[in-house]
């Protein structure tokens, strides 16, 4: 049976080439990746490549829960797309598309089932509008 697949995207004003380096950078991820204030990624590994692993970990800043998100990638083109699967088999695909000095990010996933369709877009999209405003926030 296929997975639902839901998508989140933004427009980022800045060029692919800074997209991509604030998107795949250990350090910058953990400044970006959270889906509210109140959460935030202490720790972030990336092997950007065919077969490399990422692993991020994500926690509430009171300490009350945290989690390992972790994948390893099977498409990796540089400033253009990412492809991978997740630790629970489910897979992602990203596109970062260059309109101008802009740059489109569109991010596909597959669903999980713990969660509603509409609550997993809104964290997908909360933690992509973190990016934008972090990126934005750079120039």
């Amino acid at each position: 049976m296929e997975k639902q697949k839901i998508t989140v995207e933004t427009i980022i004003k800045t060029t692919i080439s800074k997209v991509w380096e604030l998107w795949t950078n250990e350090e910058h991820i953990t400044k970006w990746n959270h889906a509210s204030p109140d959460w935030h990624t202490p720790k972030a590994e990336n092997d950007l490549k065919i077969g490399g692993k990422f692993s991020y970990r994500m926690e509430a800043k009171d300490g009350s829960f945290g989690f390992d998100f972790w994948g390893i990638y099977d498409d990796v083109k540089m400033n253009q797309y990412i492809e991978y699967t997740m630790g629970d088999s489910r897979k992602a695909w990203i596109t970062f598309t260059a309109c101008g000095d802009e740059t489109k990010i569109t991010e596909t996933f597959e669903a999980e089932t713990e969660n509603s369709l509409e609550l997993q877009k809104m964290g997908w999209q909360a933690i992509l509008n973190n990016f934008k405003i972090y990126t934005e926030s750079l120039q």
